[in-house]
């Protein structure tokens, strides 16, 4: 990877990329500290403390701390990147917009903009409820004239069309990066803001081990798992299956086609972060819902205590979720059928297996049984990393447990490479010496 970055450097045009990219990444985290008028910084730090903030957590974590500080960004790449998730669903269920998918770039144009209008809703739409719930538990605070006793509506309206505007600037940033830098801005955006947030975590972890030198081997131990956990997703990150096609040879004209042997790879861990993100949202669903609008209700402190996240019954349906999710994002992914299909239609065959209907049921038996590693994998992942990094935090002195979640090491971890493939892929398209030897 290093020398690859190191090729990419020397290369004038890509070199003007990165150059960008960082630029635009500065300007998101600028936008990370500017406070919004109207909410209190300091109420806010105290609704981030209480127990039972694991949504809000997750989602400043996400946002690199901008949601915990009451800041531009507040909201994020969060509601884009929910859009896409929906939309990308909704076009399994819809033919218009499964038609529309398949239309080649015009068809993609038209689906982004789509995607844009509905991440607009879905801002406004978590900015009314993150908005109330803060005015509920005291942290917006009257910067246009009110009388006491009454709700702020001015102050609540300008605070939930600040937040609607920063994550449209945000979504602006992200397609930016895109088009003229390099790699995914959205991806991109939520690497930085997980390392921000990891990053303040080890300073202030830091800071603590020079008042108490026994936290140096809790910082060591964290360090350590950290790197242990990444060189393992990387590694089945790149786990594959790799099944036998081989296509005969055919005459056509005066030229002889096939005769050659290639193979279909079928990844471990096809889907990525994608059900951990499903099952986790859905999951956290009733308990933002409740945290939002009944924060002070019986119910609501019910459901934390027996039920919401942290509670052994959270983390069993979490790993079924998972489990879940991973075969049902697979039968997106992959369809046997197709695949059976195109194969026969090219002259191709697997060796041992006939043409048709059996070669579709052998590829679904292999395919289902990649998916159950794959899934298990990702509830291993989703489990293990929050009871080691929860108990390396010195009973949350040092707060590792909040650090990276599952969902964030797969995400810094996924980035990085799909980073790297796209500068070796740029630096391929110009024919770089230095990317040959």
């Amino acid at each position: 990877m290093f020398e690859t970055l190191k090729n990419a450097l020397s290369t004038k045009e890509i070199r003007l990329k990165i150059i960008f990219t960082l630029l635009l990444i500065l300007v998101y985290r600028i936008g990370c500290y500017i406070p919004i008028p109207g909410i209190d910084a300091s109420a806010l730090e105290q609704i981030f403390g209480t127990a039972g903030s694991d949504f809000l957590g997750m989602m400043s974590t996400l946002t690199g701390g901008s949601m915990q500080n009451g800041t531009l960004f507040a909201l994020g790449i969060l509601p884009f990147i929910n859009a896409s998730i929906i939309m990308q669903l909704l076009t399994l269920a819809i033919p218009k917009l499964e038609k529309l998918s398949k239309e080649g770039d015009e068809g993609r144009k038209k689906m982004t903009q789509i995607t844009r209008y509905f991440a607009l809703v879905l801002a406004l739409i978590q900015a009314i409820g993150i908005v109330a719930s803060w005015n509920n538990q005291g942290a917006i605070t009257g910067v246009f004239a009110y009388e006491a006793g009454q709700v702020p509506y001015l102050t609540m309206s300008f605070v939930i069309i600040i937040l609607v505007a920063g994550s449209s600037m945000v979504m602006w940033l992200g397609e930016r990066i895109t088009e003229y830098g390099i790699g995914n801005g959205m991806s991109l955006l939520i690497f930085i803001g997980i390392l921000s947030t990891a990053g303040a975590t080890m300073a202030s972890a830091f800071g603590l081990v020079g008042e108490k030198w026994e936290y140096i081997w809790n910082v060591i131990g964290f360090i350590l798992v950290v790197l242990a956990i990444f060189a393992f997703i990387v590694y089945m990150d790149s786990a594959e299956r790799r099944v036998s096609v081989q296509y005969s040879k055919q005459v056509k004209g005066n030229k002889m086609y096939g005769g050659q042997t290639t193979h279909i790879p079928i990844r471990i861990n096809a889907s990525g972060v994608m059900p951990i993100i499903f099952a986790s949202s859905l999951l956290m669903f009733p308990q933002m819902i409740m945290q939002l609008f009944w924060a002070d209700s019986s119910a609501y402190i019910w459901y934390a205590q027996n039920m919401g996240s942290g509670t052994w019954v959270y983390y069993l349906f979490l790993a079924l979720f998972i489990i879940f999710f991973s075969y049902f994002y697979a039968m997106i992914q992959f369809n046997p059928d197709d695949v059976s299909r195109n194969i026969q239609q090219y002259g191709g065959f697997i060796p041992g297996i006939r043409a048709g209907k059996p070669t579709s049921d052998y590829l679904r038996k292999i395919n289902n049984r990649i998916t159950l590693f794959g899934a298990l994998f990702l509830a291993t992942l989703s489990l293990i990393p929050t009871f080691v990094f929860n108990a390396l935090s010195a009973d949350g002195a040092l707060g590792f447990g909040g650090a990276f979640s599952a969902t964030g090491l797969l995400i810094v971890v996924s980035v990085a490479l799909e980073f790297n493939k796209q500068l070796e892929s740029q630096i391929m398209m110009r024919h770089y010496k230095g990317f040959l030897k």
